[in-house]
């Protein structure tokens, strides 16, 4: 997993429900937890764009409901700096559904993904119909 160029602001916090911006059947997901995250005593693990997150299927396919799936996140609505000093930030906070590696388990990707997110997973890319 490569770093992120940019300032990541941690936006997303446990219990935020996203929305899933792929076809592999969930509609609405929550964060459980933030794979990787080492914090501090008594604060609330929190992601941002091109984390993989742990979640629960809250919205969707019979199939796939109450199930635990890991996710990349691809948008989310606060702003983040990039280093060419542009601030970047999405009218929604999205994720896809995605292996324990960071392939996803859909076949096409609805709405822009953050160029951040493509250059950690670069199998977002290759699905994704506008990389911004």
């Amino acid at each position: 997993m490569k770093a992120i160029k940019a300032r990541m602001t941690r936006a997303l916090n446990v219990g935020t429900r996203l929305e899933c911006a792929d076809n592999s059947g969930a509609k609405v997901i929550e964060i459980i937890s933030v794979m990787g995250y080492h914090g501090v005593k008594r604060r609330q693990p929190a992601a941002g764009v091109g984390y993989m997150i742990k979640a629960t299927v809250k919205e969707g396919d019979v199939k796939v409901r109450k199930t635990l799936v890991n996710a990349v996140i691809i948008r989310q609505k606060a702003e983040y700096r990039r280093k060419d000093g542009m601030r970047v930030g999405f009218e929604d906070n999205a994720a896809v559904v995605t292996d324990d590696t960071g392939v996803p388990k859909g076949t096409e990707i609805k709405g822009p993904v953050a160029k951040e997110a493509v250059e950690r997973y670069s199998m977002l890319g290759k699905i994704s119909s506008m990389v911004v």
